[in-house]
């Protein structure tokens, strides 16, 4: 059944055939209007990315037609009236609209990005109570139904949802993932890369754990196209590696705490985030990813969601990587599980 507009919930779904894409958006705002204006912000990103990796990839032919899908009568009445977001929706070719979860069964993926925003003040694992109860809801519908897909959530708390969206969809753990660190891991490689003078893209260094406080940066493995990152520092900027580490890790941990304050919500990097994920599933890349997914035994976690290295590709997510921690990441890491099972415990 369609969410209801008492509920303050919509959804939304955007398919290619054989490339699909589906969102699921939902807020808790006062209004409707409200909601237009700040919290709608993240399907539109999303949309935005989705949509043009799927343009400029090639998966638009004649026989592959693009496909809306609004659930809410007032939201489907009021949420494009923006001109700017005309000019978005209008890109793609046949664009039709549909009221109910029947029509999102057989996409590929299923991109859910309902709950609801978090406020300035509030950590990301103080959403988790309103969202549990909103996801028991979407993943009761997905359970009803028989999805040949992909879930990936956007949500926060997304290592807890994650979980929660395996537990109460009844798919396969490979066929749920969240976005993870997949962004933290990005904004890392960025400022290193800055810092060092040189592309990020030969930077590799992983964000796991929680993808929130707890969350631990992994440097002793960290490395410059196969350089140690230490030996690295010590070839360009001796003495300063140390300092700008966590310097660094500390940005990357805050960065949307800074956004939160300064614009109510986060979007387009985690939008970027998103259309990564995608694109690797769509092309089937088995690139690696800090992707939450459900462990089985990793770093002596079982029965949870956790961003690690892992990966992805047509088939969803492939095999979890375990790397090597020195003593004091494996304590950070710890911590970080203990973290996640306080809320599961709590909450489940």
């Amino acid at each position: 059944m369609p969410l209801s507009i008492e509920e303050k919930k919509s959804i939304i779904a955007y398919r290619v055939q054989k490339a699909d894409s589906v969102f699921i958006e939902a807020s808790d705002n006062a209004t409707m209007n409200h909601w237009n204006v700040v919290a709608n912000r993240l399907y539109y990103a999303v949309f935005h990315m989705a949509s043009a990796l799927l343009i400029d990839k090639g998966f638009r032919s004649k026989t592959h037609n693009g496909v809306i899908c609004l659930l809410g009568q007032e939201f489907a009445t009021k949420g494009l009236l923006d001109k700017d977001e005309m000019r978005l929706v209008s890109r793609l070719q046949n664009m039709r609209h549909a009221g109910d979860y029947d029509d999102i069964a057989d996409s590929t993926i299923i991109i859910v990005t309902a709950g609801c925003n978090q406020k300035p003040e509030e950590s990301r694992l103080d959403l988790v109570h309103k969202n549990i109860e909103i996801y028991r809801q979407i993943m009761g519908e997905i359970a009803a139904r028989e999805v040949e897909g992909i879930l990936l959530i956007v949500s926060n708390p997304v290592d807890i949802l994650t979980y929660v969206a395996w537990k109460f969809s009844g798919l396969p753990k490979h066929r749920v993932m969240g976005s993870g660190t997949v962004l933290d891991t990005a904004r890392l490689k960025c400022m290193l890369g800055n810092e060092l003078g040189v592309d990020a893209r030969s930077v590799h260094a992983f964000i796991i754990g929680e993808h929130g406080d707890s969350e631990l940066a992994v440097f002793s493995s960290a490395n410059v196209s196969g350089i140690d990152l230490k030996d690295f520092y010590d070839m360009c900027q001796p003495d300063e590696y140390h300092e700008d580490t966590e310097r660094i890790y500390d940005q990357v941990k805050d960065s949307a705490y800074k956004i939160i304050e300064s614009k109510k919500a986060t979007y387009f990097g985690v939008a970027m985030a998103v259309r990564r994920i995608c694109e690797c599933i769509m092309r089937n890349e088995h690139s690696i990813l800090t992707v939450s997914g459900v462990v089985e035994g990793q770093y002596g976690a079982s029965d949870m969601a956790l961003s690690l290295p892992a990966i992805v590709g047509c088939h969803g997510l492939e095999q979890i990587i375990q790397i090597e921690l020195d003593e004091k990441e494996e304590e950070q890491l710890q911590e970080s599980i203990r973290v996640l099972e306080g809320v599961l415990d709590e909450c489940m």
